[in-house]
């Protein structure tokens, strides 16, 4: 089985190819900017016929789209987040129309949640923000693509490699940095963290399924979690001992999405899949890996 994944070198597409490498019999290829893609592959900028040439010469039989924008101007955010997936399927129409395309979205996309009432894929989606506007716009085109295409939408990923653009991986690179206070915004949202290694393997259960998928498919831990709780469960697993200094003041996205949770149920019904690390031990993973996010 030939398996190109998109984004390879990033946070969660690192994972992700570690995973399949380890399926008995897939040739991974990377496609990416990096030097050391297999193919060279730029969404953002990419033109369709000259994409769909590179497809057909991957020949895949499934492709995985973890290329994504989470920090940059609404321009960034756009091009990589929304003009990206259209572009892909548009080439994949073209060259390679039979492969299964795994597109990993986000559950920014669903927006503000009610507390204690877990989203459905069926909730309706109202994005507050540039990225998950952008990202439900990527989603768009991937489910009215006509492909044989799945969405996962990954809740807050945490675990080993967290990057900086990330609160689990800007928190753990102020542990590392030493000093008795560690200094942050409000703390009193809700998020629902999935370890990025449980996104993995969700991604590897929808390329490996078979028969059709449905469109969108939750993938997340399936619990709401103060984002305090996180913040000192990683300061616990970093054996800090020192104060932990909260502002009334966060960010815009915090204010307005107070509450977030997804309902996996589905995922597990399709693909047997659930959560196989509790949050603490992503944020030991996390604290263990050791490399600087």
């Amino acid at each position: 089985m030939r398996i190109l994944v998109l984004g390879f070198t990033g946070y969660l597409g690192g994972h992700v190819v570690e995973r399949l490498r380890a399926l008995p019999g897939a040739r991974v290829l990377g496609g990416g900017r990096s030097r050391d893609a297999d193919h060279h592959v730029d969404l953002a900028t990419a033109d369709p016929e000259r994409l769909a040439k590179t497809l057909a010469s991957a020949a895949p039989d499934a492709v995985v789209n973890c290329a994504g924008a989470v920090a940059g101007d609404i321009v960034t955010l756009a091009e990589v987040n929304a003009r990206g997936p259209a572009v892909l399927c548009a080439a994949l129409r073209s060259a390679a129309p039979a492969a299964r395309l795994v597109h990993l979205g986000s559950a920014a996309e669903y927006g503000p949640g009610a507390p204690g009432v877990p989203v459905t894929e069926s909730a309706p989606t109202s994005p507050v923000g540039p990225y998950g506007a952008t990202k439900l716009a990527g989603t768009a085109a991937v489910t009215a693509s006509g492909l044989d295409a799945v969405v996962l939408r990954v809740g807050n990923p945490v675990g080993p490699g967290a990057p900086a653009t990330g609160l689990p991986g800007r928190v753990a690179a102020q542990l590392r940095d030493g000093g008795g206070v560690l200094r942050l915004g409000d703390l009193s949202a809700y998020r629902d963290f999935v370890d990025v290694r449980d996104v993995a393997r969700a991604v590897e259960l929808a390329v490996t399924a078979h028969g059709p998928l449905p469109p969108v498919l939750n993938v997340s831990g399936g619990a709401a979690v103060p984002v305090r709780d996180l913040v000192h469960g990683l300061a616990a697993a970093a054996g800090f001992q020192g104060r932990i200094e909260e502002s009334v003041s966060g960010s815009a996205r915090s204010a307005r999405v107070s509450w977030q949770c997804s309902d996996i149920t589905a995922a597990h019904e399709v693909l047997g899949w659930r959560p196989a690390h509790t949050l603490q031990e992503s944020l030991r993973a996390l604290w263990e890996d050791g490399r600087t996010p």
